[in-house]
């Protein structure tokens, strides 16, 4: 408050005696004026008192962000107790899977935290949260002593939902799905850690940790089934089928760390050991005569021992050194089967209509790892900064297996050895430059060069002449795989940022086959695996970035991105083919943002995003809904496409020193459909969606606050003819207590 000087009193009589001088050229009277005088000076002693009853002097004492959290006082713990539901109109399993979110009502505690101290020497923290009916939870309880030791507890467990759809075919309508869908996999873990801290002779930290992951997945395999009744040749594959997954680990780590003069030294070692029982169940030809029910079971354990070293050390004050090396050692067993029959589950019975398949797969498998890295950042002056690094990895693995394959009503034993070598280096070369005013300029260098071996001997038999060939093969083979990108930053003004970049990629894989019993002649159906002798991919890519802030409350943000990439691709000479561009990809990449905050108490944000994406192939053809592509060799093969463009804005209102209001909105339109029909499967991605948040947040006292959310959601699925559209409402309240 300022002080009540001679200067101020005076300063206040003149103001007086000119607002009464001048009363005579004023329409206001006199008893109106003294009214207004006695309310402004009434008005002034309540705003005082509530400034008391806050605090004196509130205004000049606490932040926007203090005011809004009650004041200065600060609170270590806090529970959030969420509810709310989620309604929905039209496809539930696709709501399900765009809001990761369980149809109906939903509650719980959102957020707990609670934290203190059993006495003077231990700490304690309990952090949680669990929500009904999403299957979401988890709890961490935390023991920790100052500089001494920690003791850590935890729980986690959430759940994952997938709308099991399969193919659409437009000339019926028809939509393939899966009765069971929605399905969910819950994925979590526990685990206990604690650490101990020996002071000068190092710390160390022992954790246990279990991880599973359980429930039905959907897969990319879908079922060959007739969509047109009047067309009984015509086969899609289009049900979908459904991966049912029962998987856990087990494992123990130790980590000891210790400071050596300057260099501090981490040295550790892990065992894990899991098991693995997964399931596909395949239906073909559904809802037919000939409808066939296909279990896949893939079962696998295993152990794994690995062992690494970790060192960090300034060896100046310009020169840091880190190094790393890590062995691991990997062995495993397994089994699986592939069995034809009326329903899930059920054993071997030998029948005309089964297709080609096996049981008694059994098997093992033995791999190890080297890998070791050494890094050197360098700053020969203060404008450079130089960091070389290399990387060297060794793998050799081997694997068997044997089985019996099956073909209608016979069967036929099979076998398979496989055994791997591979060393891989990799260096890299990093710079940095600032010595130009306003500049910045960065360069770095990626090669990677590696060469290995691979034998196969087996595979899955033949049955009655019928399946791929037994192979009998040795390939060497060796990889030189480069990358170069170079980028610049410029400051041309205090409000201008402007920034340029981009790399160049090739990957180059050559393949020399030494033996090979298999056919290559034209007239094979299986030329694998000597049919490809060189594969190279590349790629450029090209982008600027801009940033302006044309005024103090206004910043404007402007992207484009180029990117061109090409697979080039030389079969054995045995095909008669040379050497081709089989694949090229052009991609551009338009984005921009703009954030606007008018007034201290309002934000602004919108942004906008544009791709597009196409692939092309010698043999693919835009067809008739695409003819300006070319012919290409098929009609049935048709370029790719992955053209989208988004838009998004949020705002942000400060009602009052209580209240907040947040608003967002975002959408999203993607048209890369192609259902010729008549000549290929109908395939590309397509939809629409709109989405719209609203949140209001009072805070009631100090440590009271309630807030409620509102979200509708919007999608059309162009790619099953609007048969996946749904609506979804999002209505929930949270009420925080803190304490």
């Amino acid at each position: 408050m300022k002080s009540k000087s001679p200067l101020n009193r005076s300063g206040r009589r003149g103001r007086l005696r000119n607002l009464r001088v001048s009363r005579r050229d004023s329409a206001v009277p006199l008893w109106a004026e003294r009214r207004i005088f006695r309310g402004c000076v009434l008005g002034a002693l309540l705003r005082a008192l509530c400034a008391t009853s806050y605090g004196a002097d509130t205004t000049n004492t606490l932040t926007q962000g203090q005011m809004f959290e009650g004041g200065t006082n600060t609170y270590n713990n806090w529970v959030d107790f969420s509810f709310g539901g989620l309604l929905t109109h039209g496809d539930q399993a696709q709501a399900q899977q765009f809001l990761q979110m369980n149809h109906g009502a939903f509650g719980g505690i959102e957020d707990l935290h609670v934290q203190g101290a059993m006495n003077t020497n231990v700490n304690v923290s309990l952090d949680g949260h669990s929500i009904f009916d999403n299957r979401d939870y988890g709890v961490s309880l935390k023991f920790e002593h100052p500089e001494l030791w920690y003791l850590r507890f935890s729980v986690e467990n959430f759940r994952t939902w997938y709308a099991n759809d399969g193919g659409f075919y437009p000339p019926t309508g028809q939509l393939y799905t899966r009765p069971d869908s929605p399905m969910a996999v819950e994925r979590g873990n526990y685990s206990v850690e604690g650490g101990l801290n020996l002071k000068e002779k190092g710390s160390l930290t022992l954790k246990y940790s279990h991880t599973y992951r359980d429930g039905g997945d959907t897969t990319t395999i879908w079922g060959p089934t007739h969509p047109d009744p009047s067309n009984s040749a015509l086969l899609r594959g289009a049900y979908p089928n459904t991966l049912s997954l029962d998987e856990s680990s087990d494992a123990v780590q130790l980590d000891y760390k210790r400071k050596i003069k300057e260099t501090d030294v981490t040295l550790g070692g892990r065992f894990e050991t899991g098991t693995i029982n997964d399931t596909g169940l395949l239906t073909f030809y559904p809802g037919e005569p000939s409808q066939q029910n296909v279990t896949d079971k893939q079962g696998e354990t295993y152990d794994l021992v690995s062992v690494h070293a970790f060192t960090e050390t300034w060896i100046s004050k310009k020169v840091f050194f880190s190094s790393g090396y890590m062995f691991e050692n990997l062995d495993s067993t397994f089994h699986g089967s592939r069995i034809y029959g009326d329903d899930f589950d059920v054993d071997y019975v030998p029948n005309a209509m089964n297709g080609l398949g096996y049981y008694s797969l059994n098997g093992g498998a033995h791999e190890q790892d080297y890998v070791m890295n050494m890094n050197l950042l360098t700053m020969p002056t203060k404008t450079w900064s130089i960091v070389p690094a290399i990387r060297v990895q060794q793998e050799n693995w081997s694997a068997d297996s044997g089985g019996i394959g099956t073909l209608g009503t016979a069967s036929e034993p099979f076998t398979a050895e496989a055994d791997r070598r591979a060393l891989d280096v990799r260096e890299s070369l990093t710079a940095r430059y600032t010595g130009f005013t306003n500049w910045v300029l960065h360069a770095s260098g990626d090669w990677t060069e590696g060469d290995g071996n691979l034998n196969e001997k087996g595979g899955l038999s033949q049955v009655n002449g019928i399946g791929i060939p037994p192979v009998l093969e040795h390939t060497d083979d060796s990889r030189l795989f480069q990358k170069y990108s170079a980028g610049v930053t410029w400051y041309p003004l205090r409000r201008l940022t402007l920034d340029a970049g981009g790399y160049y990629k090739h990957n180059h894989y050559d393949y020399t086959i030494n033996e090979d019993s298999t056919p290559n002649g034209p007239a094979s159906v299986n030329r694998y695996p000597a049919y490809l002798v060189f594969q190279g991919f590349t790629t450029y890519d090209g982008n600027v970035r801009a940033t302006v802030r044309p005024w103090q409350n206004v910043t404007v943000v402007g992207r484009y991105e180029y990117q061109r990439s090409t697979v080039d691709t030389e079969p054995d000479p045995a095909s008669g083919l040379s050497e081709i561009e089989s694949s090229k990809m052009t991609t551009h990449i338009i984005g921009g943002n703009v954030s606007w905050i008018p007034w201290n108490r309002l934000s602004l944000q919108a942004g906008l995003d544009d791709v597009m994406s196409d692939t092309k192939t010698p043999t693919s053809s835009g067809s008739a809904l695409d003819a300006a592509n070319g012919p290409g060799y098929t009609a049935a093969i048709l370029n790719s496409r992955n053209n989208y463009w988004t838009v998004n804005f949020s705002g942000g209102l400060v009602l009052d020193d209580k209240t907040d209001l947040n608003l967002s909105y975002f959408f999203y339109d993607a048209d890369n459909f192609q259902h010729d029909t008549s000549v290929t499967l109908p395939l590309g991605a397509a939809s629409r969606e709109h989405g719209v948040t609203a949140t209001l947040t009072r805070r009631i006292t100090p440590n009271i606050r309630v807030s409620m959310r509102y979200g509708y959601y919007n999608y059309h699925d162009l790619t099953s003819d609007g048969r996946g559209d749904f609506e979804a409402h999002v209505i929930s309240t949270t009420l925080q207590y803190r304490f």
